[in-house]
């Protein structure tokens, strides 16, 4: 579910809308949209740089594919592609799949912290972070804290 986002001062174009950086609402770009967004910033935070390549062959998809989810994520003002073919996250984008990595984590850490194993464990949060709601994400946190391990370095 989308939520508000607060701050900020500079007008931006969001997916052809004007909005005030920092003070738009996340769209629910649905569960392939939000897993490509997901799979960039787990790639950016691995290797600096990121090409279309890079996440066909991390999702196991054709670069047709990727090419496709890719257009669309620009025209909705979540990414942009320089001269280069490096993907870069919008700070829209970036808001989104950083929201859906947050969960992703939360929920393969408890599963795996209750005896699930760690591949159950990561398809679940592979589902359940896409449906449910922000209120119930938020309630669940605090109830059970962030789910993060030492390890983890927060």
């Amino acid at each position: 579910m989308p939520r508000l986002r607060s701050g900020g001062s500079k007008f931006i174009d969001v997916g052809g809308h004007k909005a005030v950086k920092g003070a738009y609402e996340l769209e629910n770009l649905g569960k392939s949209l939000e897993d490509y967004l997901e799979t960039i910033l787990i790639l950016q935070k691995k290797s600096g740089m990121v090409l279309s390549i890079d996440v066909a062959r991390y999702m196991g998809f054709s670069k047709p594919s990727v090419c496709h989810a890719v257009k669309l994520l620009r025209e909705k003002g979540c990414l942009d592609m320089d001269k280069d073919g490096i993907l870069h996250l919008t700070e829209y984008g970036r808001d989104i799949a950083e929201n859906i990595y947050e969960r992703h984590c939360f929920f393969t850490n408890h599963l795996t912290a209750m005896g699930v194993s760690a591949k159950q464990a990561e398809q679940d949060a592979c589902q359940i972070e896409h449906i449910i709601s922000e209120e119930s994400f938020q309630k669940l946190k605090e109830t059970y804290g962030d789910g993060r391990s030492e390890a983890d370095g927060d």
